[in-house]
């Protein structure tokens, strides 16, 4: 019979995963907490690490966690447990953003359809170049399941609408490049310290377009400065966008635990995957972003898809730095 106590390994191996996961500008804003059992997981929200800026709902914020909560789910499946999640369980407690119940037995060996525990850890954003082949058909299929499996919509987009979504990430950046307070707050979040634990280091900040036709987030200004550098990119990136039929702090949860599920199948699949993440910052080009013959829904985000290097790796917080126990009260 499992213990339905975790060991100290067990978690360190959950937090390590929780922990790789993707967030907006690598602020990685959350730390866990075990309760006096070691068999519930929990999972706040670090708002030391959020973006007011950038991000004044906290929707980012929320996107980014629910990323670390899919991870958890996948490493708490690896280690034979059943992930049974409660999102946003207490209102009293709003930084507590899930709950995990881990003292029972895994009882569906094929609970996502792949083996994705070993994507965890190979998950990159790229902003490099990627090669004119088209992602396959089957495989969108299975990005599009994924995403349906988590209670939202993976829509590629044919050529017209990836040039609307192209203009209005463009006019975002435009805009975000004239406005000090904005292009402050991406900044911050620059590290040329390749020691920094988070962040954004000068290694992962890739190319421009030389082209200008794919808007690819500049970090360093307009035109970018640093060592900033543009390569010639695909002539038509291949996009999708990840929504929702509501857009609640539940539904942001939801649409994170989409993303890393999405990313991680497409990982397996040899599919590179970055975010275009500067129209979602403005609320007019973000409610520009959805299509209206799909009706109602609300874009969380933008993926960019297709094959090229992998992209480095970005640097983590150690999982002491994270993990709580149940009896510490410090908390960011």
């Amino acid at each position: 019979m499992t213990d339905p106590s975790l060991n100290p390994e067990q978690l360190q191996a959950l937090a390590a995963a929780g922990i790789a996961a993707p967030s907006i500008h690598n602020t990685q804003p959350w730390w866990f907490r075990t309760t006096a059992d070691a068999r519930t997981f929990q999972v706040y929200a670090d708002r030391s690490r959020s973006l007011p800026v950038l991000d004044p709902d906290g929707r980012a914020l929320h996107l980014s966690v629910g990323a670390a909560l899919f991870n958890l789910r996948v490493a708490a499946h690896h280690l034979g447990r059943e992930p049974s999640v409660r999102l946003l369980p207490d209102t009293t407690e709003p930084s507590l953003l899930a709950e995990f119940d881990l003292g029972q037995p895994a009882t569906d060996p094929d609970l996502f359809g792949l083996d994705l525990y070993p994507a965890i850890s190979q998950r990159h954003s790229s902003r490099q170049p990627f090669t004119n082949r088209d992602v396959p058909e089957a495989v969108l299929g299975e990005l599009i399941t994924a995403a349906y499996g988590e209670d939202a919509v993976l829509s590629p987009l044919e050529e017209a609408g990836v040039r609307r979504v192209m203009e209005l990430t463009s006019e975002a950046e435009r805009r975000t490049a004239a406005d000090p307070a904005r292009l402050a707050a991406t900044r911050q979040w620059l590290r040329l310290d390749e020691s920094a634990p988070d962040g954004i280091p000068q290694a992962a900040l890739g190319p421009q377009d030389h082209e200008a036709r794919v808007p690819m987030r500049s970090f360093t200004g307009h035109p970018p400065t640093a060592g900033g550098h543009s390569e010639r990119f695909e002539a038509l990136p291949q996009l999708a966008t990840l929504s929702t039929r509501a857009d609640e702090p539940v539904d942001w949860l939801r649409a994170g635990q989409a993303l890393e599920r999405v990313w991680l199948v497409a990982t397996v699949h040899g599919v590179r995957v970055s975010v275009l993440h500067q129209a979602l910052e403005w609320p007019d080009t973000r409610w520009k972003l959805r299509d209206p013959s799909e009706g109602p829904g609300h874009v969380q985000l933008v993926l960019r898809l297709g094959y090229g290097p992998p992209g480095p790796t970005t640097p983590r917080r150690a999982v002491e730095d994270v993990l709580k126990a149940a009896d510490d009260q410090d908390s960011p």
